[in-house]
C-alpha cells in the first residue's frame, strides 16, 4: 500500500466515531485506538514505579540496556498512557537498539501545571538514580509530550545539569498560545487536532495565573541556547505544523542542531501506527538512528 493508502486507513479510524465528552471518556478512547496493536511479543517489559508514578521498563532482543530511551507520551496533558503508547515506545526502543523507560505522568485537570513537568524532572533524576549518565539518555515525546519533553531540557538547562544526548520529538506542541498559522490552513485537513479542542486542553493544563506563552509550558518561546541535538518529525496535514517548523527555526537559530522532518499526508503522531503505517515504521527507523548516533 502506499503512505496515502495506509494513512487513509487511520483517517477512517478516527473519525468513525466522534470525540467523547469527558475526560474519561477521551482517556478510554485514546487507551483503545493506541492499543488496537499490542506491543511485539518479543518485546520484555517490566514495570517500574518513579515516585508514586507507574512506569515501564522495555526491551527489545539485542537491545543496549546501558542506554535509554525516556519517552513521555502525547494526549494533551489530560489523556495519553503507558498502555496507549507502548507499541510506539517498544519499537522506538528496537529502532534504537536501546532500552525504553515510559512514564505516566499526572493528567490534567485534576493536576495541572506544573504537575506533569514535575512528574519528567523526577523520572530524569529516577534514570540518574539507576546509574545512567546523562549522555547515556535520550528523551522523547509525542505532541503533549514533545513540549514536555524541551520544558525538561530548558529545565535541566536552566537549573546549570548535564543535558540529555538528544530530543526526539513528535509532532510537538510546543506553544500553548495557539497563535500557529496552520491552526487555520491545516485545519480542514487534520482529522484529529483543532483549535477548539488545543482550547480545551490548554484550559485544563495552564492555571489562570500562567500566561500560556509562559515558556515553561510553550517552550516555543523558551530560550533554546545550550539544548542537545533535536530531530523533529510531523506531517505535512498537521493543524500543528507550524509549532514544529517554528521550533526548528528557533532551535536553529540558537545554534541548536536540528533536522526537521516534514512527512507528506501524514497525521498528527503518525508513528503512533507503525504497525500499519509504513511512514510511521520509517520515521521510527530514521528516528532510531538519530538516537544511536546521539548516544
Amino acid at each position: 500500500m502506499s503512505d496515502l493508502q495506509d494513512i487513509a486507513a487511520i483517517r477512517t479510524l478516527l473519525s468513525s466515531q466522534p470525540r467523547p465528552a469527558g475526560w474519561a471518556a477521551r482517556r478510554r478512547r485514546i487507551e483503545e485506538v493506541g492499543a488496537a496493536v499490542p506491543a511485539a511479543a518479543d518485546i520484555v517489559r517490566e514495570p517500574a514505579s518513579v515516585g508514586d508514578r507507574p512506569a515501564e521498563w522495555s526491551l527489545a532482543p539485542g537491545a543496549d540496556r546501558s542506554r535509554v530511551l525516556l519517552y513521555f507520551h502525547g494526549g494533551g496533558y489530560c489523556s495519553g498512557s503507558i498502555l496507549s503508547h507502548r507499541r510506539l515506545v517498544t519499537e522506538a526502543g528496537r529502532a534504537a537498539g536501546i532500552r525504553t523507560l515510559a512514564v505516566a505522568y499526572r493528567l490534567a485537570p485534576e493536576h495541572p501545571f506544573p504537575a506533569a513537568l514535575d512528574d519528567a524532572l523526577a523520572a530524569w533524576r529516577f534514570l540518574l538514580a539507576s546509574g545512567y549518565a546523562p549522555g547515556d539518555i535520550a528523551v522523547g515525546g509525542d505532541s503533549a509530550g514533545g513540549g514536555l519533553t524541551l520544558s525538561l531540557m530548558t529545565r535541566l538547562r536552566d537549573d546549570g545539569e548535564a543535558p540529555p544526548a538528544c530530543g526526539w520529538l513528535i509532532s510537538p506542541w510546543t506553544d500553548l498560545a495557539m497563535t500557529g498559522a496552520t491552526l487555520v490552513t491545516k485545519d480542514a485537513v487534520d482529522p484529529l487536532i483543532h483549535r477548539a479542542y488545543l482550547g480545551e486542553l490548554a484550559d485544563a493544563y495552564v492555571p489562570a495565573s500562567v500566561d500560556r506563552a509562559d515558556p515553561r509550558v510553550s517552550p516555543l518561546h523558551a530560550d533554546l541556547k545550550g539544548l542537545p541535538p533535536l530531530l523533529i518529525q510531523v506531517g505535512s496535514s498537521e493543524t500543528l505544523l507550524s509549532d514544529a517548523t517554528r521550533l526548528a527555526e528557533a532551535a536553529g537559530a540558537a545554534d541548536v542542531p536540528v533536522t526537521l522532518e516534514i512527512w507528506p499526508h501524514m497525521i498528527h503522531a503518525f508513528p503512533l501506527w507503525n504497525a500499519t503505517v509504513d511512514a510511521g515504521r520509517r520515521a521510527l527507523a530514521g528516528a532510531g538512528r538519530f538516537m544511536d548516533a546521539c548516544l
